[in-house]
């Protein structure tokens, strides 16, 4: 029989350079949802994108102290600004909301993952 997924409350970061959209999810219900969009100012330095993201996970997980898991975020964004096109809402509201709902789809995917494992 497989073990019961334990209750607790995990959020997701779509990481980018300009913006960092954050969710929020419970991992009983499997449910993730939209939180907020927070400004990021790029710091100069020279790296990839995948280098600053586990940079900021690893930053993350140093300062709370609780575990971190990374994930493909590629294309998030891109789905997101379509599914909120197709929600009918007005550009400038698309455009804040963008990031944080592209967050709702990482912490949806990994609730999913964690769901059928």
């Amino acid at each position: 029989m497989p073990s019961a997924t334990p209750a607790g409350t995990v959020l997701a970061f779509d990481f980018g350079t300009e913006r960092i959209g954050v969710a929020v999810g419970e991992t009983q219900l499997g449910v993730a949802h939209p939180l907020t969009t927070l400004s990021n100012h790029a710091d100069g330095t020279p790296h990839a994108m995948t280098a600053r993201a586990r940079r900021f996970a690893r930053q993350l997980q140093a300062r709370f102290a609780l575990p971190v898991a990374l994930g493909d975020e590629r294309y998030t964004t891109q789905t997101a600004s379509s599914a909120l096109r197709g929600a009918a809402t007005r550009a400038r509201k698309r455009k804040a909301a963008r990031d944080r709902v592209a967050a709702q789809l990482i912490l949806q995917a990994y609730l999913d993952g964690r769901l059928a494992s």
